[in-house]
């Protein structure tokens, strides 16, 4: 860009200062206007600041926001909504001094709670929708109390409002501007007479004027601000502007938006959901981290060696479909992924929105990622049906169809943990570190052993009994994982939105009273029992007590595992 005359070039383009525009036609407005106004505006603004001042119901919208309050305490104990509010009414109504005072209650959509008017109007939704977009933008800004200047059938008011959390409406104390100004009256209507012509031609030519200047400035400042409530970067539209320096500013931020944009989108697939946010709301990473509650969700796919043999290179691609399906569901359900670990997947819960359902959601997850897993192998299945409709499948083939018949086991526990960021500051990692971390890996573990998709811990039973009853957990076996010296119970979730799940909670009935005989050590009858039951989970426990009749000497109810 060279720099040519009085003006700054790119090609052949002049950038025009803004502020040259701006004074060539603001200096000559105001010089003209001043000179005959100056005087006048100042005396009459000054009178009508302070008379309006003097005027605001500060005092009584306190003793509004006051009433409010203990008039919720009461419906809060009583739950007489109607006559609590019509007391409200009548209190404040008293304070009335004009004859169109007005105490006005809404919530942020502009449904009316109550109304009191001097006049006795019934409002049912608040009228001026653009002072209540104002109130709920500086709402958003934490700015819950101030002045408000609003239209009530043609008239304006004016006055105070506050937020009230109890009754999540706003209170608004007003009055009519006409109340206000009667003893102006005989002035303005002098001074109209002086002012309103050079009034409407100043203003006139001063708003189309602006107007035109700032057409662009207007356009690109709301841009700014819808990327601003959104959080997320985006190229401001110049296409109708003219070519001043704004402009130019405008296009050099739309080039650095691509940019940053770009390198957040890289940035997104390599990191978890929580880390981004605090980046963006924070501006920067830091080697940080405390002991938190957590649920961790581990998912590995079975047979993978297998799987890896068979497919080769192509493995890859296999992952990446089952990868996309997992982290989706994970994400539904707030989760954040904390690794990938090859054919496995460690997965957060509680620490993106700080969640109280995070293991209801862990389950949650799990179970969406098995149904997946799931839906994908009938898919598979068919999909072989109607091969072999008309050929049989090679040897070859068989062999690769078996490898993409995926199937997945989850394990999930919770408790306090180690999360944050170690490493260093030139290269720096988000992880969780903690005994419960690992237990959810073994627990994944033992879905293998137990033939079951998800098994989780006693606390994560704790932590959703009495959020969900969505699932029925039962007790599975009482182990001692490898490096380990206490025992620890281990359950299956029971989906009983599931229907085919749902058929399942007979046999799981017999299954938990041959656990308790198998408990006891009086195997014989838990063998019985056990046989009944006729699932894979039971097949365990029938090859585990063999041909014994009772447990042997020592026996604790604790089976000891020899693999991690």
């Amino acid at each position: 860009m060279a720099k040519k005359r009085f003006f700054q070039y790119v090609g052949k383009t002049p950038i025009i200062p803004i502020s040259v525009k701006v004074l060539a036609i603001f200096i000559p407005l105001i010089l003209m206007s001043n000179f005959m106004t100056n005087l006048i505006s100042v005396q009459l603004s000054q009178r009508q600041v302070t008379e309006l001042t003097n005027r605001l119901t500060v005092t009584q919208l306190k003793e509004l926001y006051k009433n409010a309050s203990s008039q919720y305490q009461i419906y809060s104990y009583k739950k007489n909504k109607e006559e609590c509010l019509e007391t409200l009414k009548a209190t404040v109504a008293e304070e009335f001094s004009n004859p169109h005072s007005i105490a006005l209650g809404f919530d942020r959509t502009g449904k009316a709670l109550f109304c009191a008017s001097a006049e006795g109007l019934d409002i049912y939704e608040f009228p001026d929708k653009d002072a209540l977009a104002a109130l709920n933008e500086k709402y958003d800004g934490e700015v819950k109390e101030g002045q408000i200047s609003f239209e009530l059938r043609g008239e304006e008011y004016y006055g105070v409002y506050k937020y009230s959390e109890d009754w999540n409406v706003y209170l608004v104390r007003a009055e009519s501007r006409k109340d206000t100004a009667r003893y102006k009256v005989a002035i303005m209507l002098i001074i109209s007479a002086v002012i309103l012509v050079l009034t409407v031609v100043f203003v006139a030519l001063g708003v189309y004027m602006f107007k035109a200047i700032f057409s662009s400035i207007s356009s690109m400042t709301k841009s700014l601000y819808d990327m601003q409530k959104r959080s997320q970067l985006e190229t401001i539209d110049i296409s109708g502007s003219s070519n001043d320096d704004v402009t130019y500013m405008a296009a050099s931020f739309n080039s650095l938006s691509v940019s940053v944009n770009n390198l957040l989108t890289t940035f997104q697939k390599f990191v978890s959901k929580d880390v981004v946010s605090k980046a963006y709301t924070d501006h920067t990473i830091k080697l940080e981290g405390m002991q938190r509650e957590l649920t961790i969700l581990f998912s590995d796919i079975k047979s993978f060696t297998y799987r890896t043999e068979t497919l080769g290179n192509e493995i890859i691609d296999l992952l990446n479909v089952h990868y996309n399906n997992v982290i989706h569901d994970v994400h539904q359900e707030n989760g954040v992924v904390g690794s990938i670990i090859g054919d496995a997947i460690l997965a957060i819960f509680g620490s993106y929105k700080n969640s109280e359902l995070k293991s209801l959601e862990a389950i949650d997850a799990g179970w969406r990622i098995t149904y997946v897993t799931a839906e994908l192998r009938e898919k598979m299945k068919a999909q072989r049906k109607k091969i072999e409709e008309s050929r049989k499948l090679t040897a070859a083939e068989d062999r690769i169809y078996k490898a993409v018949l995926l199937d997945i086991g989850v394990g999930i526990d919770g408790g306090t943990v180690f999360y944050g960021n170690i490493g260093s500051d030139e290269h720096m990692t988000n992880t969780v570190i903690g005994d419960n971390v690992n237990s959810a890996s073994r627990l994944e573990g033992v879905t293998r052993i137990y033939h079951l998709p998800i098994v989780v811990s006693e606390y994560i039973v704790n932590d959703v009994k009495d959020k969900s009853d969505r699932y029925k957990f039962y007790e599975i076996d009482t182990i001692q994982v490898k490096g380990k010296t206490k025992g620890k119970k281990i359950y299956f979730p029971l989906d009983t939105d599931n229907e085919v799940q749902r058929g399942l909670m007979e046999k799981f009935d017999v299954y938990e009273e041959a656990l308790q005989a198998y408990y006891s050590g009086d195997w014989k009858n838990a063998r019985k029992l056990f046989k009944k039951v006729d699932m894979e989970v039971a097949d365990v426990f029938m090859e585990r007590m063999g041909a014994r009749g009772n447990a042997p000497d020592k026996w604790r109810g604790i089976w000891t595992m020899t693999t991690k």
